[in-house]
């Protein structure tokens, strides 16, 4: 539709207000992490704190084109943002609440934002974490990395890129009303509060071509730099709105619950732009699956009547532990739905068994950030499941199973997964590199898209997802990058060089098992450990990237060039004996070394 002009704002706010008549239908019930903290918003009521919002970033300068960084839990202050930058043309960049402040520095910088949205703190389950100190740490290593810049000589322009990185302003909502030193600068910080008071809750829509930019969502990269994926207006608008109406197979009267964090695509998709798009009613959840008790996502989805459910295979995998009887009224429940990594047919047979009474499908979505929406899916009700499949792809999607010379590979087969040509949500680019975006995705096989996943084609013509192909790894289904990682730890003084895999976990699915070589002189202990997985991990990147295994290497296992052979390294860290071909090692007695020291791998 290039050429065409809308607003996705319009779209799922004005349009179901004064089109639709749903102004008084709810939009979203809020449940905080406390359960005596909840929210009923209507569309009504959304459609005027958007607009408030939206006249309130007006005032700070925000105009059509601008990017703006938001770094907010799950509040309903997240979804207004959001909204409020997608009305008036801004870009928004939504930065997940756990990163640290080093994370989210690298991704302001890259997308060059010039306002930051955060909260004073957050509670998550009984932890209470100072997000303003995490966002006022992260400002300043903005302005930190400008400052050699601005020193040279040859040239005025860095000096006008300092001058707005240190206008830049940081809105804070108060959460945590008196329990934190909130860190404050009064040259740039200023309360939401004070910024909402006495703003308009009318503010007209600005009207974005098909192709403008709607947000920028980093995701890890194999190069260890994240990657600012764009998505545009109206094909993700639609393809968000397509999918979320099938897939879940949403009727009006549904109350549709997806627990994810709207820091991931999964929340930008099925949180926000999906189900409003649809006049949906939607839960916003704030906390953890576990807190205050091990039956809080069964006690909301009785408390709301929930009736489409969508999670992790890592929340499914947490809750199983807990016995086979879950102790509320499940019965509301149609569709359950899960997403971010493949399900393994017992989590699957559980939540079948267990959570939908054997009585609702489960429809396990496989899709990515730079898909915008699902791509491989059952359809509740249409397609015959079988546990632990995506199955078939969605509408218009062509899917195809490559070898590693890139030829297609007919009937039952095993390969790279790529699809054949373009869907609407297809991501548009990297923001600020098209030559990373075109190696990434399409120069490896020309005139495919590449998803980096590796998958089975089953004589149904089933799709099963068989896990990363690149050097990336799943998480609890976040994606990171090992090189990510292992520039992280080799920040560490004592540590000489390191390498990171995935082991299997019986919850995350996957977790990471860390390599490291000390330098010389330097002795592998607990402290050493602790050291690595705090600052290493946790401040450089941010809790999800906490090692679970850290083992002594006084040598990696490299091939006569010097590339490491991740191969060997995962099979050690399953402690998997039968190598195959080690020919083309260095040397090959570095195998058995590490072998020989695995029980040395605390976790």
């Amino acid at each position: 539709m290039e050429g065409a002009k809308t607003n996705i704002c319009y779209n799922v706010l004005d349009r179901n207000v004064h089109v639709r008549n749903l102004g008084e239908k709810v939009a979203y019930y809020w449940e905080g992490n406390s359960p005596n903290h909840h929210q009923t918003i209507t569309y009504n009521q959304l459609l005027r704190n958007v607009c408030r919002c939206a006249n309130a970033l007006k005032l700070l300068g925000v105009k059509k084109g601008d990017r703006v960084a938001i770094y907010l839990p799950m509040i309903p202050e997240l979804v207004y943002t959001m909204l409020a930058c997608a009305r008036i043309g801004a870009v928004h960049s939504i930065v997940f609440a756990g990163f640290s402040s080093e994370s989210l520095c690298e991704r302001i910088m890259d997308a060059q934002c010039n306002i930051l949205v955060t909260a004073d703190g957050v509670y998550r389950g009984d932890k209470l974490i100072n997000l303003k100190k995490i966002a006022s740490e992260a400002l300043e290593r903005c302005k930190e990395r400008y400052v050699p810049v601005c020193c040279s000589p040859l040239s005025e322009e860095p000096l006008k890129i300092m001058t707005k990185l240190l206008s830049r302003v940081c809105v804070c909502v108060c959460v945590c009303v008196g329990v934190l030193q909130t860190p404050w600068d009064e040259s740039c910080d200023i309360w939401w509060a004070d910024l909402m008071d006495g703003v308009s809750d009318e503010c007209e829509p600005e009207w974005m071509d098909s192709e403008d930019p709607l947000f920028i969502l980093y995701t890890s990269g194999s190069t260890g730099k994240p990657k600012g994926v764009v998505h545009t207006v109206t094909g993700y608008m639609l393809y968000t709105s397509l999918t979320f109406k099938y897939v879940f197979d949403y009727h009006h009267d549904d109350v549709y619950w997806c627990t994810a964090d709207i820091g991931w695509i999964t929340g930008h998709s099925y949180i926000t732009y999906g189900p409003l798009a649809n006049g949906g009613t939607s839960v916003l959840f704030e906390g953890v699956p576990v807190y205050p008790h091990v039956g809080r996502l069964w006690e909301i989805i009785e408390k709301y009547g929930v009736s489409k459910f969508y999670t992790a295979p890592t929340a499914i995998r947490l809750l199983m532990k807990y016995g086979r009887e879950p102790l509320y009224d499940l019965s509301s429940l149609r569709v359950l739905g899960t997403v971010g990594e493949p399900i393994n047919p017992e989590a699957w047979l559980w939540y079948y068994d267990v959570v939908g009474q054997q009585r609702c499908p489960v429809i396990d979505t496989f899709w990515q950030t730079e898909t915008g929406g699902h791509v491989l899916t059952p359809l509740p009700a249409s397609t015959p499941l079988k546990p632990g499949s995506a199955t078939c792809p969605f509408f218009g999607v062509q899917p195809a199973v490559l070898n590693e010379h890139g030829e297609e590979l007919e009937g039952e087969a095993e390969g790279y997964l790529v699809f054949q040509k373009p869907w609407p949500g297809i991501m548009r680019g990297v923001y600020g590199n098209q030559e990373r975006f075109e190696s990434t995705y399409f120069r490896k096989f020309p005139g495919f898209y590449v998803t980096g996943d590796g998958c089975r084609r089953d004589k149904d013509g089933y799709y099963w997802i068989t896990g990363r192909i690149d050097d990336m790894l799943n998480v609890s289904g976040h994606l990171l990058s090992t090189a990510e990682v292992e520039a992280a730890l080799t920040e560490h003084p004592s540590v000489a060089e390191a390498a990171v895999v995935s082991r299997p976990h019986a919850v995350k699915g996957e977790c990471l098992y860390c390599f490291v070589t000390l330098k010389d002189h330097k002795e592998f202990n607990r402290t050493l450990m602790e050291e690595l997985k705090r600052k290493g991990q946790r401040e450089k990147i941010g809790p999800i990237a906490t090692p679970d295994f850290i083992q002594n290497a006084p040598g990696l296992p490299k091939t006569r060039s010097g590339k490491i052979m991740r191969r060997v390294l995962r099979q050690i860290a399953r402690n998997e004996k039968d190598l195959g071909d080690l020919s083309t090692l260095a040397d090959p007695k570095v195998v058995e070394v590490l072998f020989s020291q695995r029980w040395e791998a605390a976790a």
